[in-house]
């Protein structure tokens, strides 16, 4: 149970800290819809309906509240109508219009809070919904809205989303002292007050397998891990039919025994780690894919790096990879320097199967120093001359996970490359560990990118495809180990890099005689025969030659095209460039190279005449 102590051990550290977000022991979340206001003697003052924005609400949760789906169970504090209001039978209809039973449970659980453990505000809010007026008040208030025939809810009005007959109501207390603390879902004494109310509620202490300590045990492990409209659950035990032990043992109690107070750090650590409001410290990270939740973070409580995005630096560009290295080097010792020997650096991934389970997709844990030399590893070998559409500019920089996905597997649509959800899912579970662990970037993947990068006419936007090749070139660098050159290098004479440079010199000469107009319409005879050239370079190398003749015939550089061509070729032994066997990604890299040479002012130097 690494990770349960991992987490467990967040909890300690990060509940030193005030005002970080992390939910209290006994606590969890709820999206509220509406807001009532009332003073210290319970009497109502004002209601309003709460944006979305602001919906998130701290609430107070038993063993048996925090885990309810279905019967009668209500919330300590805050809740929904049908448990909180007395007169919610004058103006609700259906099978829960007589909730005498839920707000009599409400009360008498709120009434018990009041005499343990007494705090101003659960006397008031205990004190005003016992005049049972919650609704009218509503009503009056213009919060809810009623048929003016039969004085009924309107049964189609919603309020964030929610039929108004199952709003959620958060209270405010206005104190004569005006320094209290008026949200109650945000007052620190009012959670305190309930944690006490709580503790004496619980059951007889039991061994936690966990910590190994005698304590009050749950079965009941909260939820809304992953948001605050999550069900699935990490841990649970609900099957009593004889199938889930059979064999093992002979009860739920020998298969595990967590305590109340482990599981709920655990939990609560878990939850700010993914959707905590005081993550701007990057003290972790929180991916999500669909229904894949990524968590990292360190066992220090110390900020760590994204993995799953590329090292971008907002005010410098590099256009060379020793500076982009260095760049690298100095970013990621920031963050080393404050970690000491011992320290980890933990992954964690949750999906969810179905609605109401949490299975763990990816858990690994290394040491702090290993994943920031894994991750300079990663990036630096996977640096390549890239264009940024954002800055205009050629720089030097890796790839983020989501790029690379996108890259291999992505299509246009609506003017964006677009993936499968699913597939994303399973890309990231692969790739994560060649970040994190240096593992090989999965062949099939370069292949992917490699027959992507090869059939420019599946793309509509010609950026799209640069973006293809660009990756595809990064990913084969790292599969060298970082051993391949950045920009064009004449020394090199392998067949397919040639081949390569040809189709880039091709390209561009054709694409040159274009009007300005038609350069982002018209097709060039080496982007069309491209898929032919990559599987048979040789016979389709002849056909764009031939349909290159006319163009060079009316290009202001011809001389420099020829020359490059004959200089080109002129690396080939006979055999190789009579070789027509597919061609290796290599030759994406001298594409790249060449036509970046060509742009880099190569080209249009001292104009030539035929």
């Amino acid at each position: 149970m690494g990770w349960t102590n991992e987490l467990y051990q967040v909890y300690e550290l990060a509940c030193k800290e005030p005002e970080n977000g992390l939910l209290p022991v006994s606590h969890s979340t709820a999206n509220s819809q509406i807001e009532v206001s009332i003073d210290e003697h319970g009497h109502f003052k004002d209601a309003h309906t709460i944006d979305k924005e602001d919906a998130v609400t701290i609430i107070p949760v038993t063993e048996d509240s925090g885990a309810r789906s279905s019967g009668i169970c209500p919330m300590p504090f805050a809740d929904k109508l049908v448990y909180i209001a007395g007169d919610y039978p004058n103006y609700a209809e259906g099978k829960r219009a007589d909730n005498a039973d839920y707000f009599h449970a409400y009360m008498e659980q709120l009434d018990v809070w009041r005499t343990c453990s007494p705090h101003p505000a659960v006397a008031a809010v205990f004190a005003y919904l016992g005049k049972m007026t919650l609704m009218e008040d509503l009503v009056k208030s213009g919060v809810l809205q009623t048929d003016p025939d039969t004085g009924r809810l309107l049964p189609k009005i919603k309020i964030a989303g929610i039929a108004q007959e199952d709003a959620f109501v958060r209270f405010r207390v206005q104190y004569a002292d005006m320094g209290r603390e008026s949200r109650t879902w945000l007052d620190t004494t009012l959670y305190d007050s309930f944690l006490t109310f709580n503790n004496r509620q619980m059951g007889n202490a039991q061994l936690c397998y966990a910590t190994g300590e005698a304590a009050p045990t749950t079965y009941k492990h909260p939820s809304k891990i992953r948001n605050a409209g999550d069900k699935g659950k990490l841990i649970s035990s609900n099957d009593e039919s004889g199938f889930t032990y059979r064999g093992r043992f002979a009860s739920k109690e020998e298969a595990l025994s967590v305590s109340y107070d482990f599981s709920q750090k655990m939990h609560n650590a878990l939850k700010w780690l993914i959707y905590g409001k005081k993550q701007g410290e990057k003290r972790g990270q929180s991916h999500t894919f669909g229904s894949l939740t990524i968590v990292t973070w360190a066992s220090a409580f110390l900020p760590i790096p994204d993995v799953f995005d590329n090292p971008d630096d907002e005010e410098e560009l590099y256009n060379s990879l020793p500076l982009y290295a260095e760049k690298l080097k100095k970013y990621l010792f920031g963050y080393g320097k404050k970690f000491k020997v011992h320290d980890k650096v933990m992954i964690l991934g949750l999906d969810a199967a179905t609605t109401g389970r949490l299975s763990i997709a990816l858990y690994d844990e290394l040491q702090a120093s290993d994943f920031l030399r894994n991750l300079e590893q990663w990036h630096e070998n996977s640096a390549w001359m890239r264009y940024d559409g954002k800055r205009k500019k050629t720089c030097v920089k890796s790839f983020s996970l989501y790029e690379i996905i996108r890259a291999a597997y992505g299509s246009e649509q609506s003017g964006k490359l677009e993936c499968d959800e699913k597939l994303i899912r399973e890309q990231i579970l692969r790739l994560l560990p060649c970040v994190m662990n240096g593992k090989p970037v999965p062949e099939d993947l370069v292949q992917t990118l490699y027959h992507k990068a090869s059939n420019p006419l599946a793309y509509e936007q010609r950026y799209h495809h640069q973006f293809v090749i660009e990756t595809a070139c990064g990913m084969y660098r790292i599969q060298q180990k970082g051993d391949a050159s950045m920009g064009y290098d004449p020394n090199i004479t392998d067949r397919s890099y040639l081949y390569g440079c040809l189709l880039a010199v091709a390209d561009k000469a054709e694409s040159d005689t274009y009007d300005t107009d038609d350069k982002s319409k018209r097709v060039t005879n080496a982007r069309r025969y491209w898929a032919n050239f990559a599987q048979r370079p040789y016979l389709t190398w002849q056909s764009i030659e031939e349909r290159l003749r006319p163009y060079l015939d009316k290009h202001p550089y011809r001389v420099q095209v020829e020359k490059w061509m004959q200089e080109i070729t002129g690396k080939f032994t006979p055999d190789a460039f009579a070789d027509n066997s597919r061609l290796s990604p290599m030759y994406l890299l001298g594409y790249h190279h060449f036509m970046a040479y060509m742009w880099n002012g190569n080209f249009n130097t001292n104009k030539e005449e035929a």
